[in-house]
């Protein structure tokens, strides 16, 4: 078997038949021998009964832990039911497109050396699927849709070169743009602390946020990649509950995944260069997380996430690009209004 998708899910049913929906869609361009595992941590409602459908025309593992086992721990439930030679951790709110399948499957088939697959996605509001019926429909997608990277030639590299905001602005923390061989990643679970990710609390502590980040470096760095810039997936916007936390992941967590990736071989120069891109936010986003109720504020050390990241210049240039946007804003505003009144 080439392929497992694996999807954790917690409660969101409309949001999983769209998505199990794409991939019925999506198989029926191309044959190729793939599986979906499901793995749901004790959802409010009956995913068992959701999925039945779908059981018919694709091949479904399922299972549902009898708690709430916190978010990072259920993701490597679903991928420990994987069988695949790949694994593809796709969250229950994206959506793959109709040819997505045909397009992985001569990707991995073309490309044997490779380890990791970085796959471009689109951007979407999730409000745009409220017009369809449910399940939505794949091809009734929009023609134009914004890319997580904008790079445009799709190129075989070597792992570290894909830690780079060029391509991804938070430096693979969305899992659900990497499609990565199983064994090399059960090879390395040894690093993941399987007591901190039992955490249910969002974005508590690194593991339950960068577990996988963990098991990424230690299997994929001296690996072969590919980067594929053509987007296969959709993730829908507007759909998480943590959004509040967005700040916080963001200026605290992501410059701590750089950390981690400079202890497994993340060359000094990138390194640096990537740690101060991370913290062009900083002011700005600090003010928020301490504003605001729900933030992560409780879980930020002033030694290790503020000072420690008083050297990059970005830290001090936040406030002025943050003022800048704004002036900005409000400049295109004004012309706009202007414009029409005439």
């Amino acid at each position: 078997m080439i392929l497992s998708i694996c999807i954790p899910t917690y409660n969101r049913h409309e949001h999983l038949s769209n998505c199990l929906n794409s991939i019925v869609i999506s198989s029926q361009n191309k044959k190729i021998d793939f599986e979906v595992c499901i793995s749901d941590n004790c959802s409010d409602e009956n995913t068992e009964e959701l999925i039945k459908p779908f059981e018919e025309k694709i091949k479904i593992k399922f299972n549902r832990n009898n708690k709430n086992i916190g978010t990072m721990a259920n993701m490597f439930k679903v991928v420990s039911m994987a069988e695949g030679e790949f694994s593809w951790i796709i969250g229950n709110d994206d959506l793959l497109l109709p040819n997505t399948l045909e397009k992985l499957d001569n990707l991995i088939r073309e490309n044997s050396d490779v380890d990791f697959f970085f796959i471009n996605s689109f951007n979407l509001d999730f409000n745009y699927l409220k017009k369809f019926s449910r399940p939505f429909n794949t091809m009734n997608l929009p023609l134009e849709m914004d890319k997580v990277s904008k790079k445009e030639k799709s190129q075989k590299l070597n792992f570290w070169n894909l830690i780079d905001p060029e391509i991804s602005y938070d430096f693979l923390l969305g899992m659900f743009l990497a499609v990565f061989r199983r064994q090399k990643w059960v090879d390395n679970l040894k690093f993941v602390d399987n007591e901190l990710i039992k955490d249910a609390r969002y974005w508590s502590n690194f593991d339950n946020t960068c577990s996988h980040i963990k098991v990424f470096a230690n299997a994929f760095n001296n690996s072969k990649a590919y980067f594929q810039a053509e987007p296969l997936s959709v993730n829908l916007y507007g759909v998480r509950e943590w959004s509040s936390f967005y700040e916080f992941v963001e200026i605290i967590r992501i410059p701590e995944l750089l950390d981690y990736y400079r202890s497994r071989g993340l060359n000094l120069n990138k390194f640096i260069y990537c740690k101060n891109y991370a913290l062009r936010n900083f002011v700005p986003y600090l003010a928020k997380i301490l504003l605001r109720k729900k933030s992560g504020l409780e879980y930020i050390k002033f030694s290790k996430h503020i000072l420690k990241n008083l050297f990059y210049p970005n830290v001090y240039l936040s406030f002025f690009y943050f003022i800048f946007r704004k002036l900005n804003f409000v400049k295109i505003n004004t012309n706009e209004k202007i414009k029409n009144e005439n």
